[in-house]
């Protein structure tokens, strides 16, 4: 009498092997049963290339003894791995209808570019005589239905409650749902309360960002890229759908381009940057700096790590000022680091503070760094910075368009 599939045999030729009964494709029309032997740490693995093969339609069988395991587990993987392609097909064709802002408007063109699945929608971002928004969404009955989403760039408070305004207006237009892309969330270095009377301004944008409308497809998904403070994805409301997203796969795609790739050690500036990325930039060798109280100065130091004769890349979420990169260059140099490069998502550089970075003119890593790499987070940065050495754009176009289809 058969055996039902995968029910162990009483007997064992190897007491660290199991027989189980399994299904083989054949071309002949026989009906007969095939074993399978197996290792007991492959378990798990074979039952469920099993079940894979078990669920499949017209298959004969064969009656054998031993049938190579790994031969039909591979045989699974590549099933499960174009079923897998199928559905990244099928999202892939999700058709999204992006706004924008006017500051965001060359990264949604880049956008629109990388994927056929995204399709421009534009806005009337006209002013009343006193200054005050007078908008107008364009096609707001052609978006009924469909999958919507708006790039928003927070740069100056100045331009935040325009956007608002068209943020809280889309999702009540019967879209099928609605994503707001808010590459550089820019209340982020202001999260927590240090004494009475301090306002932590990030959880305040936070609960504004939480109480956008639900559109039919529910919650809003939110996308930010490197948020400044990882507590700071618990001050969003359930109205929200966070989706936090990084910019250091760019700068990783970028290093394996240089040269001297595998001479490439990361510097951290304090603690709080090795904690944001240490672990996506684990094989690289790394470095950690940190700030010192020398009466009322804070001076960086060289906490631990070894960047004599590397290449030292310097990894941060944002930069301001640029003080603290720079006193950490100059600790880096002074510790026999042949080149310095910098890498930051957020290039805010207020002030026109960028201007403090230059090239280091083919080997002076004290005077200037070989590369500093930032991301279009901040479009205005990026204007002003463009095509000017040592600065280098990594756009985040193709990340966003990616996110847009989660």
């Amino acid at each position: 009498m058969a055996t039902s599939p995968l029910t162990s045999s009483s007997s064992c030729i190897n007491p660290n092997f199991q027989e189980f009964e399994t299904l083989k494709p054949s071309p002949s029309s026989s009906s007969s049963l095939s074993f399978l032997k197996f290792s007991k740490k492959d378990k798990n693995l074979t039952k469920c290339a099993l079940n894979n093969f078990r669920n499949t339609r017209k298959w004969s069988f064969d009656r054998v003894t031993e049938v190579d395991h790994q031969t039909l587990i591979q045989r699974s993987l590549s099933m499960e791995s174009n079923s897998l392609n199928s559905t990244s097909f099928k999202k892939n064709g999700k058709k999204i209808c992006l706004f924008y802002c006017d500051e965001m408007k060359s990264l949604a063109e880049r956008i629109a570019s990388v994927s056929d699945s995204i399709e421009l929608r534009s806005i009337s971002w006209r002013k009343f005589e006193d200054g005050f928004p007078n908008l107008f969404i364009s096609n707001a009955h052609g978006i009924r239905g469909q999958h919507v989403a708006f790039l928003a760039s927070f740069s100056s408070p100045a331009v935040i409650f325009e956007q608002l305004s068209v943020i809280y207006a889309l999702p009540k237009l019967f879209i099928s749902s609605f994503t707001l892309v808010l590459p550089f969330f820019p209340t982020g270095t202001s999260e927590r309360v240090e004494e009475e009377g301090d306002i932590a301004t990030a959880f305040a944008l936070s609960r504004i960002l939480s109480n956008i409308p639900i559109s039919r497809g529910g919650p809003t998904s939110l996308v930010i890229y490197d948020i400044h403070a990882l507590q700071e994805r618990f001050y969003f409301g359930d109205n929200v759908l966070p989706c936090f997203e990084s910019g250091i796969p760019l700068l990783k795609n970028r290093l394996q381009q240089l040269p001297d790739s595998d001479n490439i050690t990361i510097a951290f500036p304090d603690d709080g940057a090795w904690k944001r990325f240490h672990k996506q930039l684990q094989h690289f060798p790394m470095i950690i700096c940190g700030k010192v109280r020398e009466g009322n100065q804070r001076i960086v130091r060289l906490k631990e790590g070894e960047p004599k004769g590397h290449h030292v890349v310097i990894v941060d979420d944002l930069v301001q000022s640029g003080g603290t990169l720079i006193e950490c260059q100059k600790v880096l140099a002074a510790h026999g680091a042949t080149k310095i490069s910098a890498y930051v998502t957020h290039g805010i550089f207020p002030n026109r503070s960028w201007e403090r970075f230059q090239p280091d003119n083919g080997g002076s890593p004290e005077n200037g760094l070989t590369y500093f790499w930032i991301t279009d987070s901040c479009p205005v940065t990026v204007k002003e910075v463009k095509n000017r050495k040592p600065f280098e754009v990594l756009s985040l176009a193709s990340s966003i368009a990616a996110a847009l289809q989660i």
